[in-house]
């Protein structure tokens, strides 16, 4: 195993700061996303979609994600990425607003369409921050503190919006995020101090020439294509989930909030240590042990006929434990690959490969799977989770070829 001998200075208020606001923002925006596959049985019977309908208005949003990202990305490294962060974040809370407002299949999907352009971005923008203001040997660290935004929007935030939608309608889960983004939005107006290093290092004069440079990188290329893999096996999964456990598990309405609540206190558990020992050990090891038990469970998963709730609560808790064990050293060992120059722009194309990926992959789901009526059990659903543990094997090798550009990198400097 390989350890560090570095010695790490504690984080300083600032740094305390910017880790926390960060985590909250991820919390809505993941949670923004994440909602809609709990509400999927809900929506699917409310505004009469197919699964193939529901998967595009799942893709939706990571496909204009994906596009805005790409745009954004000959422009990331040319501005202070707090003003980018502000702009960005602005115009998803708008987005989100207009999904609460939505009445109709069509009008829901317009309004994923306008909060993936703005939500697109944000990912990457607080990921370039992240690289700014950290360095390597404290990145697993924060990113652990970071990504508990995931166990985070399904300990609280989806138990309450599922909350909110069984009693006020699906309209109001989409509310309480608008209003508390409008709370983060403030905090960062006035707690987060301009970051502006970046701009020091610039020397194409060309948005375009910038994102054209970072593009044809070769060694960029392995990172972009090993994150997009990545993105995978959760956006095929995740969309039929809720849908999976009424229909096929029966499991009801009511108590899938307890399923997302206890999956998320095991994922919030897990992640700290993750990121502890993402600095302290090869964060490639970690990858590769996560995805093992990933492809165990998720073929078990998939494959599952009705059992007792206690039952699908351990399995789905073991599940997210090793999904989410992938997402820290991935995503800390991609940090590694750019040079401040090109950070804003890689971490964007990261972010739209990633979300574009998950958009094909979203679709592709809902044409494997199927739904005779609307109440009757999905099928082809274990077909799903061949195709994800496939996917997910395939994503190991590509890692293991980010780790060696990464340690060679760190070798270098």
């Amino acid at each position: 195993m390989e350890k560090t001998t570095i010695d790490v200075p504690a984080f300083t208020l600032h740094q305390k700061i910017i880790i926390a606001i960060l985590a909250l923002l991820q919390f809505t925006v993941i949670l923004d996303f994440m909602v809609i596959s709990p509400l999927g049985d809900i929506l699917m019977k409310t505004l009469d979609m197919t699964t193939s309908n529901f998967g595009f208005a799942v893709s939706a949003y990571a496909f204009s994600a994906g596009i805005s990202g790409l745009l954004a990305a000959g422009f990331a490294d040319k501005f202070d990425r707090k003003k980018l962060l502000i702009f960005f974040y602005t115009g998803f809370i708008i987005g989100t607003v207009f999904c609460a407002l939505s009445s109709s299949y069509l009008m829901l999907l317009m309004a994923r369409i306008v909060t993936g352009l703005f939500g697109g971005v944000i990912g990457s923008v607080s990921l370039a921050i992240v690289t700014d203001l950290f360095v390597i040997h404290q990145r697993g660290r924060v990113m652990g503190f970071i990504q508990m935004a995931f166990a985070t929007s399904q300990i609280l935030g989806i138990p309450l919006g599922l909350y909110f939608a069984n009693n006020w309608g699906w309209h109001s889960a989409f509310i309480m995020i608008a209003v508390l983004g409008a709370l983060i939005l403030i905090a960062i107006i006035t707690q987060m101090q301009p970051i502006t290093k970046h701009l020091e290092f610039q020397s194409d004069k060309s948005p375009f020439l910038h994102l054209w440079h970072t593009l044809s990188n070769k060694n960029y290329q392995v990172g972009f294509a090993a994150i997009a893999f990545l993105s995978v096996g959760g956006f095929m999964l995740q969309p039929f989930g809720s849908a999976f456990l009424v229909n096929n598990i029966h499991i009801s309405q009511l108590e899938l909030p307890m399923v997302f609540f206890f999956t998320g206190l095991s994922v919030l558990f897990i992640m700290p240590l993750i990121g502890k020992l993402s600095d302290k050990i090869s964060k490639f090891k970690l990858f590769a042990i996560g995805s093992s038990i990933s492809v165990i469970m998720i073929l078990i998963y998939t494959n599952l006929s009705p059992i007792p709730l206690w039952e699908i609560v351990v399995i789905n808790m073991v599940l997210f434990m090793g999904i989410m064990s992938r997402m820290i050293p991935a995503t800390t060992l991609n940090t590694a690959i750019p040079e401040m120059k090109d950070r804003g722009a890689y971490m964007s194309i990261t972010s739209s490969l990633q979300q574009i990926a998950g958009g094909i992959a979203a679709v592709c789901a809902g044409f494997i799977v199927h739904q005779k009526t609307k109440s009757s059990p999905l099928e082809n659903y274990d077909i799903l989770g061949y195709v994800i543990a496939v996917v997910t094997l395939f994503t190991v090798l590509l890692m293991w070829r980010v780790n060696q550009l990464a340690k060679a990198k760190v070798a270098k400097n």
